[in-house]
């Protein structure tokens, strides 16, 4: 780790000179030897670091949305091309460019704080070692040693041997109690971030490789902030734990108000700003014209969550207009309530079991008054039937049926006089 930290040297002045500059305005603050004086001026290089990298996270955003929409499209060219590496290759490289997707984007905000991390590294070792280094002289350095954070010291680690930590006026169980604590919340915000992109910003009606990833790197990190956190000092643990909660909560408000389509929370935005423009009966923000403009330009291709949004507009009497406003339309109303009514109309199905008693005992599922109706039309009916036999059959004088007619009523003949049969079926 030594090696990787002095390998960013030449960041190491500008890194010191910033925390001595906070730790100048703290200072007069809490007292410049305090541990809040030293420990918020690391907090401040974290969030000034942050701010400066928000045009990456955007980019990273960005590309990550790009590779979930991306993935059915990778999967198909790598089962096309499974024997052709480098046809294969050449395809994803064609599909990147014509969707303008950059795959190492998601990693840029990481490779982008690496030099600060690894200098702060680099800073802290020193002053656990005596050593001036930067901007940080001899007085600094004094003041950086008896700084302590609940009783650990800035510069001690959880692995320190009892002598060192003692050096540092401070006892081996308070370094340790307090670095177990901090590597602990740096890997539950760590799986929480994970965890809540996972589980509201992804598009669950795809099924990629690309979700199993991400879901093993949500119990792969903190994994390996767990392992890796007990060689970090506590001025380092400080700063990655800051950089942790500020990544949790700027993700947080990106999925609250930039979702990824289909995703639970698109669902969640979409109904907020139906509540918005329901109770305002307008669309009150240039952002939110935006993302109403997109989802009408979709027409037919829209999602599960939009067609719940346009339904929802249609029941109060609201359209959305192709420039993201919506109107007052009794149409749109009318036809959604067509719709529901529809719905309802619909007979509901029935079991097996009720299908088969039906099947087996016709009527037998319907009202007592449905069945006895149902039976007296039916000796009507056969009523009717045997008083128009009784008219058509012949009666000879005697008041008896002729037998021809006998015959015919059993075969089932018709009635009236028949053809002769042919001599040869005598």
């Amino acid at each position: 780790m030594d090696t990787i930290a002095s390998f960013f040297s030449f960041i190491t002045t500008p890194v010191s000179w910033v925390i001595v500059q906070f730790h100048s305005l703290y200072g007069m603050i809490f007292g410049p030897d305090t541990g809040w004086a030293w420990g918020l001026s690391i907090v401040s290089l974290v969030v000034l670091i942050r701010i400066c990298l928000i045009p990456l996270f955007v980019k990273q955003i960005k590309s990550t949305r790009n590779m979930q929409v991306l993935q059915p499209k990778m999967k198909a060219i790598q089962e096309r091309y499974k024997n052709d590496k480098q046809r294969q290759s050449e395809e994803m490289m064609k599909l990147y460019k014509e969707t303008g997707t950059n795959p190492l984007s998601s990693c840029l905000p990481i490779l982008a704080q690496s030099p600060f991390f690894f200098a702060l590294y680099h800073v802290l070792s020193s002053i656990a070692s005596g050593n001036t280094i930067g901007v940080i002289n001899q007085g600094l350095l004094d003041s950086a040693r008896q700084a302590h954070i609940f009783g650990a010291p800035l510069a001690a680690k959880f692995l320190d041997s009892s002598d060192k930590v003692a050096s540092l006026n401070a006892t081996l169980t308070d370094v340790r109690i307090v670095t177990a604590i901090m590597i602990v919340m740096m890997s539950a915000s760590q799986f929480y971030t994970q965890r809540q992109l996972m589980t509201k910003n992804v598009d669950l009606t795809v099924k990629t490789p690309y979700m199993q990833q991400q879901k093993m790197l949500m119990y792969i990190f903190p994994l390996i902030f767990a392992v890796t956190g007990v060689n970090f000092p506590v001025g380092v643990l400080v700063y990655w734990l800051t950089t942790n909660v500020w990544t949790m909560g700027q993700q947080m408000y990106v999925i609250s108000q930039n979702p990824t389509p289909g995703s639970k929370a698109q669902d969640q935005y979409l109904q907020r700003l139906l509540k918005s423009i329901t109770s305002h009966t307008e669309v009150r923000s240039r952002r939110k014209r935006g993302i109403v403009q997109a989802i009408v330009a979709k027409g037919p291709d829209r999602n599960d969550n939009e067609r719940k949004f346009i339904t929802g507009l249609a029941k109060v009497g609201l359209a959305a207009q192709a420039d993201g406003t919506v109107l007052k339309s009794d149409t749109a109303a009318a036809e959604a309530e067509s719709g529901n009514a529809a719905k309802r109309q619909q007979p509901k199905r029935q079991t097996k079991a009720k299908r088969q008693a039906a099947a087996t005992h016709p009527g037998a599922d319907k009202p007592a008054q449905a069945q006895d109706s149902e039976a007296a039309g039916e000796v009507a009916k056969t009523s009717l039937q045997k008083k128009d036999e009784s008219e058509d059959t012949p009666s000879n004088p005697s008041g008896k049926p002729a037998a021809g007619s006998a015959r015919q009523a059993k075969s089932g003949q018709r009635k009236g006089q028949q053809r002769p049969k042919h001599p040869s079926k005598k």
